[in-house]
């Protein structure tokens, strides 16, 4: 009786064990499922993030600026001010002071100089400025800096900026904003204005533009437009003369004709008004000024100078 007893104590026992197993698988059987539905969540998110990414490399694709190059065209031959671009300034020529302006825009992959005169190549080459030489036939700067656009064999979607040669205060940011609207494949021809005043206005040295609400130039002229009906409209534009244009436009530019309004106003950028091609106007707040004659050279040297004060004071 006793051995029955102990065999069924025994029994019970081993009963009871199995029973206690039961637990563990069915908890084996949820910690299963728990880590299947975790792997789950996370593939969705994977693939969330993934679709973000893809959906944001597009978005920057689109919005990528093109690769920007800029070209400054000089010649020696001048009207108002022969030799020019070898103009002394503080100790060195003015190519010099523009191209180390110029290639202080982060927003260009290169600063080239295109020029037919042996002096300013030489000039040049002595300062460690690359150059590219011309023809001597040009009828302008445009199409100088288009031989050395061809020349540099630059790629058909590249935007090349005109930068020009007597602007030897030129602020680098300027190009930034010059470049920046061309992350829109529709924007062919950029350039700037700045807000002037009623007096600014009147001087026909300073070319005068309006635009649309988009930005779209409508008209430039030596004139002052609009016409001020009242003395603090205040809306008056003045065009600083730096261009950046697409490959196609700029190739497109110089096998047009003088337009009749180019040459009545002296402004080549009326022919690519005349034939249908649109230039952006970039409103900016900060001003370059330009070296027209042998005057304005101690004009720009007090600004350079001023400049380099204040950067020096910067450092201390």
């Amino acid at each position: 009786m006793k051995d029955s007893a102990l065999s069924a104590i025994q029994k019970g026992s081993r009963s009871t064990n199995s029973l206690r197993i039961n637990p563990v698988w069915v908890d084996e059987k949820w910690n299963l499922r728990f880590v299947c539905n975790l792997m789950l969540v996370f593939w969705d998110f994977i693939c969330q993030q993934q679709c973000f990414y893809l959906i944001m490399t597009d978005k920057n694709r689109k919005n990528r600026l093109p690769p920007c190059y800029g070209i400054i065209p000089a010649r020696y031959q001048s009207t108002r001010f022969p030799g020019k671009p070898l103009a002394d300034i503080l100790g060195r020529p003015m190519i010099w002071h523009v191209f180390e302006r110029a290639k202080h825009c982060t927003a260009l992959s290169s600063v080239v100089l295109a020029t037919d005169d042996d002096r300013i190549r030489s000039a040049a080459q002595a300062l460690g400025i690359p150059v590219v030489m011309t023809r001597t036939d040009h009828p302008s700067g445009t199409d100088r800096v288009l031989e050395a656009a061809e020349k540099l064999d630059l790629n058909a979607d590249a935007v090349i900026v005109n930068i020009q040669g007597d602007e030897p205060v030129l602020d680098p940011a300027m190009l930034t904003e010059l470049v920046n609207p061309f992350s829109k494949p529709n924007i062919q021809v950029t350039t700037l204005a700045r807000k002037i005043n009623a007096k600014e206005a009147q001087n026909p040295d300073l070319v005068k533009v309006v635009f649309a609400a988009d930005n779209r130039a409508l008209y430039f002229s030596r004139s002052a437009i609009p016409f001020q009906r009242k003395a603090t409209a205040g809306n008056c534009y003045g065009h600083i003369g730096i261009y950046a244009l697409r490959m196609p436009a700029l190739k497109k530019f110089v096998t047009l004709d003088q337009s009749s309004l180019e040459v009545t106003e002296g402004l080549e950028q009326l022919r690519l008004l005349e034939n249908n091609i649109p230039i952006h106007i970039v409103a900016t707040e900060r001003q370059s000024i330009g070296v027209d004659r042998p005057e304005d050279i101690d004009t720009v040297a007090k600004i350079i100078s001023e400049k380099r004060r204040q950067d020096k004071e910067q450092i201390i």
